[in-house]
């Protein structure tokens, strides 16, 4: 009954969402309290647990999501997202077009939201594919390739941030083995699938796109944007300073040496919501003070920001109530008896939930929360490394973008694709990015645990050598 009653909610928010075009956040919260009542809830604990769920995942978030999103916006407004992705086609020529395509917008949507890093990086697109005289289609995949992989992977996007968090998995973790799995992802759905499309729909190649619907774009001349080197600075610095973090926490953890001042200090800069904190007074300067730009158009750059994705916070917290519903309502722990005693990988249980949740929703970040709901109550009789969890969900919650989700329709318009051509190449791609995240999210798993169980054989061999060194040199003294 509990599965069947949350089969139920989903269809329910289908219909509400897509038949009556009812607002997502409003569709969201009107599902979870039909189902928090359906799964016999107490009615005083309704209200309860729908705002608790709503407040503990925008309270997590919140500080992340919206320093994220200034940061992104000054880099944007200062033309320092122009300046790396005009440098690195500069730099890589002709020949090598699409690498500089795939390597700029993965530096660019570290920084940027999914939505936000399309809209900017198109116009570049278009306008680079036109003076070459190749398809737009031909850079256009692997810049939605890089986009895409990095707002399932790597914080601070919403997706991976708010799982991390509901988990309690450690975000540096998350943004580091994010790297490691994005990296390879993105070559095989970008270069490497633009090959296969270009046989599967030739004549997609072919299309102009139209961008009139962005409206005019703010450019720059190359010479007024920052610095390439400034620009690609402070674009990372947030991940510098979590991957340091992160990087101190497991070189202690190996050398078990004890907590002192200088590592809580780096602790608290690597912090996500300090780091992110940091890198936004780092723009201040860098996008804004250094150019002379007055500090009012650049607080009106943080503002214009905060507005973009005011709603976007509204869904996140609409989904972190439906999630918490599931759990207060017995769902989770359901499904964690249905699962128990299985062999089944958490790691891929994640993934299949996210994805079944992601076909029928088409929203990746409500998919991958109410997941969270599911799989939270079952990973506590599992020892899994909840950080690849976290990557898993974020994978599963990224498969066969379709018709209900809002990124196939942009991909549809700007490149000029039919229904037939955008299934061929968008939703293909979503769809390797899925797969082939959760293939090396498996391998990475498997050797992290080889390299666990070698460095406990080398410190038992090392302790054993240490040992009958000690005994070799009492038995010389004593002469035996």
């Amino acid at each position: 009954m509990p599965l069947l009653i949350v089969v139920i909610g989903i269809i329910l928010l289908l219909i509400l969402i897509t038949g009556f075009k009812l607002n997502t956040f409003v569709s969201l919260i009107i599902v979870s309290f039909i189902v928090s009542l359906a799964l016999g809830m107490p009615l005083g604990n309704v209200v309860t647990s729908i705002e608790g769920g709503l407040g503990g995942t925008l309270g997590h978030i919140a500080l992340i999501f919206g320093l994220g999103a200034m940061l992104g916006r000054l880099i944007a407004d200062a033309g320092g997202a122009q300046r790396i992705a005009m440098t690195l086609i500069n730099k890589f020529g002709e020949k090598r077009i699409q690498w500089a395509v795939v390597v700029a917008s993965f530096i660019v949507g570290i920084a940027l939201f999914f939505e936000v890093g399309l809209v900017l990086l198109i116009p570049i697109v278009f306008s680079i594919a036109k003076e070459l005289r190749v398809s737009i289609l031909h850079l256009g995949i692997p810049m939605a390739a890089a986009l895409l992989a990095t707002h399932s992977f790597l914080p601070p996007h919403p997706g991976p941030t708010v799982i991390a968090g509901e988990y309690g998995a450690d975000i540096g973790l998350v943004l580091l083995y994010g790297i490691i799995v994005a990296i390879p992802t993105v070559i095989l759905a970008g270069p490497l699938y633009t090959k296969l499309a270009k046989k599967i729909v030739p004549h997609a190649f072919n299309k102009t796109g139209n961008i009139a619907s962005l409206g005019e774009q703010k450019t720059f001349q190359f010479e007024e944007t920052p610095g390439f080197g400034i620009s690609v600075l402070t674009a990372m610095f947030p991940v510098l300073l979590m991957a340091i973090s992160t990087m101190l926490d497991m070189v202690q953890k190996s050398v078990r040496f004890e907590d002192n001042l200088l590592i809580e200090i780096v602790r608290l800069i690597g912090n996500p919501s300090s780091a992110m904190l940091i890198s936004l007074f780092l723009a201040f300067y860098t996008m804004g003070i250094a150019r002379n730009i007055p500090i009012k158009e650049v607080m009106d750059s943080c503002t214009s920001s905060i507005a973009s994705i005011g709603m976007m916070l509204l869904i996140i917290g609409g989904g972190g109530a439906f999630k918490q519903v599931l759990i207060d309502g017995g769902v989770g722990d359901y499904v964690a008896e249905l699962f128990k005693g299985t062999s089944m990988s958490p790691i891929i249980l994640a993934w299949l939930v996210a994805a079944i949740l992601r076909i029928s929703l088409g929203s990746a970040t409500v998919a991958a929360i109410s997941t969270a709901g599911l799989v939270i109550p079952m990973l506590a009789q599992y020892d899994a490394n909840l950080a690849l969890v976290t990557l898993a969900t974020g994978a599963g919650s990224s498969i066969c973008s379709h018709v209900n989700d809002a990124g196939f329709w942009m991909i549809k318009e700007y490149f000029g694709l039919s229904m037939k051509e955008t299934f061929s190449t968008w939703t293909i791609l979503s769809t390797i990015t899925s797969v082939a995240g959760l293939v090396f999210i498996l391998l990475l798993d498997a050797s992290l645990i080889i390299s666990g169980a070698v460095i406990i054989l080398i410190s038992i061999v090392a302790i054993y050598l240490s040992m009958f060194e000690r005994s070799k040199d009492k038995r010389n003294a004593l002469g035996i």
